[in-house]
């Protein structure tokens, strides 16, 4: 594609160092392009009808070929838009040669990422609904079951085991919804910005745009084809959505030990140990806490690749493609496998420690007027005396903890279910009114 300038071919260091078949999945998107691409080249009156003909029908080829797995890559293409290229001559001959005509591979390439990213957005966007509908089923389900939740891992406040799988639900809906942003701004079309700065022929990008479902051409050719922001933001929402759940199994992990006894994982979503008989670990959630880990460093490798990289397209930004695929692909193999756990899991957490409730109990005090600091002092007091449970306190110790403390205080604070109850129901519907 480039040879007429040199007098030598690309040494074999070259080609092997310089070579990178991760675009090839890009395939459909190329022959897309290529396709709204030629269209508009006969529109405006570059080529003729009877080229853009035979060139559309060997693209029609290539794309049914791509469809059905029977297209196939050669070592000596060296990207995806090669090989279509070589492909389309073995099919058509010469006319093959007026495809690129008012075209860049570097268009190409933006093009082609953007078509891949918003259609893949879709995806995850249509995984985490189903991943946030899973949790308020499981919400739902577990019903009135209570459970400390913590800080700085010690118990802290009883609450519905529901709420805390609602937490994780919460989070999802804002890693759609930054999905759903990023998304729109994929929604605009690079194609017609040439190598760099756009071409002296009479393109019409608008034509392309609309051919191929974007809401607009781009502004600035320098920008479109030099610029990699929207790929690091698309990996930075996988690596966020990965974080969220990474912590989600990280509870899974710690529910799960013999020590918490929260959860009995199903057999088709754990492993056992080659050595120990005894053993039935979670290794969907352990790997979940390491592969986004891998997510979280796909999207500092994208801002390095940008950082140094001066206007417009370098080929640094080749190394754009691998990440972002890997970031994309583990968070869509996560969300299914998590789930699944998750969705097959049984729950049996142990009632919270009695002194969860210390704090309701401190605020039974400010309702009756006490300020929050006598209040809090006077509780602290009788947790630290740890004669008895709390809730078991009798009357003589609550009256010397606070002359306002009195049985029906305690009796006030212990039905938490009953309390909590509406909250958790109000949530599952917010959620499910999120998803539809």
């Amino acid at each position: 594609m480039w040879g007429g300038r040199f007098s030598e071919p690309p040494s074999e260091a070259l080609w092997r160092f310089t070579v990178d078949h991760s675009d090839r999945r890009l395939l459909g998107d190329d022959i897309a392009g290529s396709l709204a691409h030629v269209a508009m080249l006969g529109e405006v009156g570059i080529l003729d009808e009877a080229d853009v003909s035979t060139i559309a029908t060997g693209l029609q080829e290539i794309q049914r070929e791509a469809v059905g797995g029977s297209f196939e890559f050669q070592d000596t293409d060296e990207d995806v838009h090669s090989a279509v290229e070589r492909r389309l001559y073995e099919l058509i001959g010469q006319p093959a040669g007026m495809l690129h005509t008012g075209r860049s591979r570097n268009d190409q390439i933006s093009l082609d990422i953007r078509l891949y990213l918003r259609r893949a957005a879709g995806e995850r966007i249509d995984d985490l609904k189903a991943f946030v509908s899973l949790l308020a089923d499981r919400a739902e389900e577990v019903g009135e079951a209570v459970v400390p939740a913590y800080t700085h891992l010690q118990q802290a406040q009883p609450i519905l085991l529901g709420e805390h799988f609602l937490a994780y639900g919460w989070m999802a809906v804002r890693d759609i919804e930054r999905f759903s942003e990023v998304q729109e701004r994929l929604n605009v079309s690079p194609l017609g910005a040439g190598a760099v700065a756009g071409s002296s022929l009479p393109l019409d990008p608008t034509i392309t745009a609309e051919a191929l479902g974007f809401d607009r051409p781009f502004d600035n050719s320098i920008d479109a084809v030099g610029s990699r922001d929207l790929v690091t933001e698309y990996a930075f929402c996988c690596a966020q959505a990965m974080a969220h759940l990474s912590r989600l199994a990280e509870d899974v992990v710690l529910w799960s030990t013999s020590e918490f006894g929260w959860i009995t994982l199903d057999d088709a979503y754990a492993t056992g140990s080659s050595a120990m008989p005894q053993k039935k670990n979670p290794d969907i959630a352990e790997l979940t806490r390491g592969k986004a880990a891998t997510v979280a460093a796909d999207v500092a490798a994208l801002l390095g690749i940008q950082k140094g990289t001066p206007l417009a397209y370098n080929r640094d930004l080749q190394e754009d493609k691998r990440a972002v695929f890997h970031a994309d692909d583990t968070l869509a193999t996560a969300l299914p496998a998590l789930g699944g756990l998750l969705a097959t899991a049984e729950f049996h957490p142990p009632e919270p420690g009695d002194s969860t409730v210390a704090l309701d109990l401190a605020e039974a005090l400010v309702r009756k007027g006490v300020p929050f600091r006598e209040a809090h002092e006077a509780v602290g007091s009788l947790v630290s005396d740890a004669s008895s449970p709390l809730g078991e306190t009798p009357l003589e110790r609550l009256t010397a903890a606070h002359p306002q403390l009195e049985i029906a205080d305690l009796r006030s604070v212990v039905d938490l279910a009953a309390r909590r109850d509406e909250l958790l129901r109000d949530q599952i519907a917010q959620l499910r009114t999120v998803l539809t």
